[in-house]
Formats: C-alpha cells, sequence, structure tokens
C-alpha cells in the first residue's frame, strides 16, 4: 500500500448530514489548524439547502499557501450513511477512511491500499447523551 508522506499537505473531507451543526464543527477544525499557523482553504458544498440530505465540507491544508482546490481526498470523514460508499470510493489510494464502526462495513468494502480508522460513534452518542432529542443525527446509516 502506497503511504502518504506529506507533511502539512492534505485534503480532508467531512461528510455530513445538512442541518446536523457540522458546518460549526468542520468551521472549528479549520480555525484551529489556521490558529497553528497553517494555512487552509475550506470550503462548504451543499447540493441541496434541505434538512437531513448530504453535505459536505472539504479542507486544503498546504504550509506553502495554496488556497485553491486540488482533486482528490486524502482523508475522508465519514458521518453520513447515506454517502457512506461514495466516500468510500472518492478516497485516494494511501489515504485514511474516518467512519463509524457502531455498525460494522459490509463485505464490499475491501479496497487494501487505504487505512480504515473505525470508532464507535453512535455508540458513544447514546452513552453520553442523555437527552434523545440531543442526538437526531447519532445514527444515520441506512
Amino acid at each position: 500500500m502506497k503511504k502518504l508522506n506529506s507533511i502539512n499537505d492534505f485534503v480532508i473531507r467531512f461528510a455530513n448530514v445538512n442541518g446536523s451543526g457540522s458546518a460549526s464543527a468542520n468551521n472549528l477544525f479549520a480555525k484551529a489548524v489556521f490558529r497553528l499557523g497553517i494555512p487552509v482553504s475550506p470550503k462548504n458544498i451543499f447540493p441541496s439547502n434541505i434538512q437531513g440530505l448530504p453535505t459536505w465540507y472539504e479542507v486544503r491544508v498546504c504550509e506553502k499557501g495554496y488556497l485553491g482546490r486540488r482533486g482528490g481526498y486524502d482523508f475522508i470523514v465519514a458521518v453520513n450513511g447515506q454517502t457512506l460508499k461514495k466516500d468510500y470510493e472518492d478516497l485516494g489510494s494511501g489515504g485514511y477512511f474516518f467512519y463509524d464502526s457502531t455498525r460494522s462495513l459490509t463485505q464490499d468494502y475491501t479496497r487494501k491500499d487505504i487505512t480504515l480508522i473505525g470508532i464507535p460513534l453512535t455508540d458513544i452518542c447514546n452513552r453520553e447523551i442523555e437527552n434523545p432529542k440531543l442526538r437526531p443525527y447519532s445514527d444515520r446509516r441506512q
């Protein structure tokens, strides 16, 4: 497997559900990297402004200051079950795929050229957030 070997030069894509508060969380990520002194170029992608439909947030991190978007993704944070397979397929070779492992990936997730990072996010949310009204998007995989 080809490993990523760049430092402070990557593209991360967050696959979210519109209306879940993800825009605020994604913006915090971009601000945190920027405050570390590394130039970032964030872009929110809304194919629809309807709550519950997919949305993506891409951040190019590049210490050389390149702000234009470039092809491919090095790291995908996949927290939208509706787009999970497409996000998986869009990840560049050598990349990292972060997903909710509360439910196992099906047998057609067989790429050997990427690294899977599974964290049981839904289980953690359900255990830690007692008020069900505060976690309507914690289990969106379909």
